[in-house]
């Protein structure tokens, strides 16, 4: 049983950032043969590199597939740019009227208070925005998206993205929450956060107290693997959940990370189980540049969910989704379950195999 006590003893966050990996330079210090060092040393060149000691420890350096090494320790095959492959394959920046604001559906926004991470995953769909931007927190930065903000009552979610809104210090995000709660038509304020994951010393009762008042708060987390689950992200939920945040997760499909359908049952049952996170959506690999080699196909994705759909119960299962590029939002997609209908009779594939036929019965 997990000794939480134990596990709340953890490391003060800044050390654990202190102590990883923040600069190219930093990679000599890492277990890596000296191929491995050069290979890794050139793509981060082209992207930044970032990881706590804390996720960093989580690593295996004896095996070379490690699934927490594929996702922060930079590698050759990224340099390769495959043909279709796109530096802002979701259009964030065709849907930004103002600086460090997306406004692509009607009711929410993304903010951008900070374009800078805790832990740069290799795979991140905005590390074009990360490279060139790198911008950190201002109050002068963020005006105009606040007043863009306030003066369209039609946006109810505000959602802090980025980079990474959980690393920056508490006064700054005690500053950002009371602008967003002083306008009165937002009612609930939604965090993408990889913080809970690569660095949990860093969720405190100072930094849940920071985002606390009239504004529901709901913090998506972003787990790809049960291996990240450990007894300090378990105390971090736990801290948010007692905070009375809404927990969610969603994940990225990443060949040679959780592309089996065992590890996505344990990553789902134990994020559900042991952390009261719901998984919320499993995404497909975006179109990142040099991000072919983690990239499934989508079939490959369909048959997955479809074995999870009959391995967990509904409240473990995420949704398959693609977030097409040019701004088409996510998608769902599948499996479809629907073989073949007429008028009101369906011919529906049940969790079995069998195909079922169902009879829409209706009133007038």
């Amino acid at each position: 049983m997990t000794d939480l006590k134990d596990a709340a003893r953890a490391p003060d966050w800044q050390d654990d950032v202190r102590q990883g990996v923040r600069h190219v330079r930093d990679l000599d210090r890492l277990p890596l043969s000296p191929a491995e060092r050069a290979a890794a040393q050139a793509a981060a060149a082209l992207h930044k590199v970032r990881a706590p000691k804390a996720y960093l420890d989580l690593i295996d350096w004896n095996d070379p597939a490690d699934p927490i090494r594929a996702q922060v320790i930079p590698s050759p095959d990224e340099l390769g740019e495959t043909e279709g492959e796109l530096g802002d394959p979701i259009a964030d920046h065709a849907f930004s009227p103002v600086p460090r604001l997306t406004h692509r559906h009607a009711d929410r926004v993304l903010l951008f208070p900070t374009y800078q991470c805790a832990v740069y995953c290799r795979f991140c769909f905005r590390k074009e925005s990360l490279t060139s931007i790198g911008r950190g927190y201002t109050r002068e930065a963020l005006e105009p998206a606040l007043a863009y903000i306030a003066d369209h009552p039609e946006i109810r979610e505000v959602i802090l993205t980025g980079g990474d809104p959980l690393s920056l210090p508490d006064k700054a995000l005690a500053e950002i929450f009371a602008r967003i709660e002083a306008i009165p038509h937002v009612r609930l304020l939604r965090i993408h956060t990889r913080v809970p994951v690569a660095l949990p010393s860093r969720i405190t009762s100072e930094l849940v107290a920071a985002l606390q008042g009239r504004l529901m708060v709901t913090v998506v987390t972003h787990f790809n693997h049960a291996r990240e689950i450990t007894p300090a992200t378990e105390v971090a939920c736990r801290t948010m959940r007692q905070a009375g945040f809404v927990l969610l997760n969603q994940s990225v499909l990443l060949k040679g990370v959780n592309d089996t359908v065992e590890v996505l049952e344990e990553l789902c049952r134990e994020l559900m189980y042991r952390l009261g996170v719901k998984p919320y959506y499993l995404h497909h690999g975006d179109l990142a540049r040099g991000m072919a080699h983690r990239r499934t196909t989508i079939a490959q994705g369909q048959a997955l969910v479809e074995a999870l759909r009959a391995r967990l119960s509904g409240i473990c299962n995420p949704v398959y989704v693609l977030d097409l590029p040019e701004g088409g939002g996510k998608v769902p997609l599948g499996p479809c379950p629907i073989e073949d209908r007429n008028e009101h009779t369906w011919r529906i594939r049940g969790q079995d195999g069998a195909v079922r036929t169902y009879r829409e019965i209706v009133g007038e």
